[in-house]
């Protein structure tokens, strides 16, 4: 069957509402899929790179488009790989990319791409395959994944694209319902399958809110946040959606040695960060034995006896590590020491004031906040790079973005009066051009700030203008009223069970890290799955930290990137399975 016709039956199997499940049901064999588009990459373009090759992916500026206000799909594909490669990989260092970190070869070959529904829920989650033309029949080898952080579809193709692609394994992708599918309220404008602005048809993302919700002007919906669908409960049903459809692929791609599925293709998952955390809770959920190994990198996971919830520390360490910063010794410097002492100065005054502290004197007020995250479980090498929190403001931005999806919110519903929106030079919202909205989905993050989408704090004031916010989604997680019981039940739904099913579990993290700190995550998520005698390959990095791309910067010296660590699992992996069959 062609592929065109293969994806038509999948498209009509979704309008008879026959390839559907219960709600109990995981995933279909059959995967549902709209919007369904087939695209050809060779002579100059490729699979990995986008015919950018290693020394585009390089340079700091983009590819260029040919129109700013009407980018072509390709230029914006093209824009989208090089973001999520620079976002994710260090490619300036000589092992950044292990055995690629000279030249990274060109990857002909065909993309199949759609929007993939979860029984129950509102929005979908991106799916795409890629299928190198020296897919390697004889082996049948299908890399499973997911994007990292709330990126979009190519999020994860620095770790499951650089490694797999080239050993002729076919690539399978899910955005795992994050993703940059921005919505434009002001326009009702959102995200095609292709790249491309559309305010009518398919599109990735478009939310719903009550006809006499008064959304203040120039707000922006972002899936992550803003879906009520809590993706992060079902990412790990995303995964085993993805490696469904790869196969569904496979069998469109080469029909005479269809069929492909688990008995007989090599299947192996991985991810890294959030999607470490979602192929880990797609271990727990493979009872048909989908997955010959699962790799999971740095996983943002909730172990279920151990361990902390990512909105816990993220909440924590946005009050208290800007007031700690005087105190931490051997800390990676990205302040200088005058704004540092001035931000903690500050800072320290504000949790005294809150009588989240007792000292009365700067240093002292610093080297409580230090001793009490020190309590709380942090580790001085995650501490050391505290610094990365306060300037990039991720603290905030995870919380905010991971409060409105726990408590299953819209965007005309914003919790502790925080939105997104395109800011002005004195931080107000203000509305985007037609140009702005035109690269949202390829060059941002999923995540704001990003492509000069900030957050709108409506309760900022004072001299710590951030804290009532800040103390505001804390007692998200430390109350008891209606918004915080909400916030508290998503987070329960993400919670693991460490009873991962698939044959092969490795788990690679880093030390040092400092974003998903190694002991609030995998040592807890392993521990537990060993106390439930599961067995679970575990490698600590030592002198790694959460972010490959800042390796190279001048401060940054004392670590090493993590990736290379990650494909050489992948390998260990893949040997294992190839030992197995």
């Amino acid at each position: 069957m062609h592929p065109r016709n293969a994806l038509s039956a999948i498209l009509l199997c979704l309008t008879l509402s026959a390839c559907g499940g219960g709600e109990n049901r995981l995933v279909s064999d059959e995967v549902p899929v709209t919007a369904p588009r087939v695209s050809v990459h060779r002579d100059g373009d490729d699979l990995l790179s986008a015919g950018l090759g290693l020394a585009g992916l390089r340079k700091t500026l983009p590819p260029p488009v040919s129109d700013a206000h009407a980018p072509t799909a390709a230029e914006l594909r093209r824009r989208a790989i090089h973001a999520n490669w620079r976002g994710i990989a260090d490619l300036v260092g000589e092992k950044g990319l292990g055995d690629l970190s000279s030249a990274l070869p060109s990857v002909p070959g065909r993309e199949w791409s759609g929007f993939a529904n979860l029984p129950g829920r509102q929005h979908p989650h991106r799916v795409l395959v890629q299928v190198p033309d020296n897919f390697n029949a004889p082996q049948r080898c299908l890399v499973v994944t997911a994007s990292s952080g709330s990126r979009g579809i190519y999020g994860a193709i620095a770790l499951a694209g650089a490694w797999g692609l080239p050993k002729g394994c076919a690539v399978a992708y899910t955005d795992k319902g994050a993703g940059t599918g921005f919505f434009d309220v002001d326009g009702r404008e959102g995200v095609a399958l292709d790249g491309t602005r559309s305010d009518g048809g398919v599109v990735e993302f478009r939310p719903a809110w009550p006809e006499d919700a008064a959304i203040p002007p120039h707000r922006i919906a972002l899936k992550h946040a803003h879906s009520a669908d809590n993706p992060e409960a079902d990412w790990g049903r995303h995964v085993l959606q993805a490696a469904h459809f790869g196969l569904q692929v496979l069998n469109d791609a080469f029909p005479a040695q269809a069929p492909f599925t688990r008995d007989n293709t090599r299947i192996i998952a991985v991810g890294l960060s959030n999607a470490g955390g979602a192929v880990l809770r797609a271990a727990e959920l493979d009872g048909q034995g989908m997955f010959d190994a699962v790799v999971a990198v740095a996983p943002n996971i909730l172990a279920p006896s151990r361990g902390r919830a990512l909105f816990d520390y993220a909440t924590e360490a946005a009050l208290f590590s800007p007031c700690a910063m005087p105190a931490i010794a051997n800390a990676v410097t990205m302040m200088p020491p005058a704004a540092r002492d001035a931000v903690a100065k500050q800072r320290c005054a504000s949790l005294q004031q809150a009588g989240l502290l007792q000292s009365t004197n700067a240093a002292a007020q610093a080297q409580e906040a230090l001793d009490h995250l020190l309590a709380q479980g942090w580790s001085r090498p995650a501490l050391a790079l505290y610094q990365q929190g306060v300037v990039f403001d991720l603290w905030r931005a995870v919380a905010v973005t991971y409060a409105h999806s726990y408590a299953r919110v819209g965007v005309h519903a914003p919790l502790c009066g925080f939105g997104f929106a395109m800011l002005d030079a004195e931080g107000r919202a203000r509305a985007s051009t037609v140009a702005e909205r035109a690269l949202w989905g390829a060059d941002s993050s999923g995540i704001a700030p990003t492509v000069g989408i900030g957050m709108v704090d409506t309760l900022a004031a004072g001299p710590d203008p951030a804290f009532p916010g800040l103390m505001c989604l804390r007692s998200l997680w430390q109350g008891a009223g209606l918004n915080a019981k909400a916030v508290q039940l998503g987070i329960a739904e993400i919670r693991g069970s460490a009873r991962p099913l698939s044959a092969h579990v490795h788990v690679v993290h880093g030390v040092d890290d400092g974003l998903i700190p190694i002991d609030f995550t995998s040592r807890a998520y392993v521990q537990d799955a060993r106390d439930l005698r599961h067995h679970i390959e575990f490698t600590e990095v030592p002198d790694a930290q959460h972010f490959d791309a800042f390796v190279s910067l001048p401060m940054m010296t004392r670590y090493q990137p993590l990736l290379p660590h990650a494909y050489k699992a992948l390998d260990e992996a893949l040997l294992a399975v190839l030992a197995k069959h």
